[in-house]
């Protein structure tokens, strides 16, 4: 029997570059911590994209919506638009990845978090 491989779908490429082209405008006009934000979320929506390409229609959708989020980024025109920011793009982008079960590509992994004793200090061990 033959199987034919099949590639990156149209969906894909077009997802995949929306991110690209979004993160060429972004390189233009942010620095430091929030560049940096911008390229980790870039990454990891891409490989999310990438990962689900033959998943279903479902998980697919949810990556859509992530990319979107993205690249949707409002500028703010008073007070009926307001601006998006990266931190709430990065919140939508992770938990997607958790929902799809990739902690793998959070933008941020969490800390493992330790119960702290009356003093401040972490529990030991």
């Amino acid at each position: 029997m033959f199987v034919e491989e099949r590639g990156p779908t149209p969906g894909t490429d077009v997802l995949i570059r929306k991110v690209e082209g979004h993160l060429t405008a972004l390189r233009t006009s942010l620095r430091g911590p929030e560049l940096a934000l911008a390229e980790r979320l870039a990454d990891s929506l891409r490989e999310l994209v990438v990962s689900t390409a033959q998943s279903s229609a479902a998980d697919r959708g949810q990556v859509r919506v992530a990319v979107h989020y993205f690249v949707l980024r409002r500028e703010s025109r008073g007070a009926m638009l307001p601006v998006r920011s990266l931190a709430v793009a990065q919140r939508v982008v992770d938990k997607v990845a958790l929902q799809l079960g990739r902690p793998d590509l959070l933008v941020e992994p969490r800390r493992a978090l330790t119960p702290a004793l009356p003093g401040g200090d972490a529990a030991a061990g």
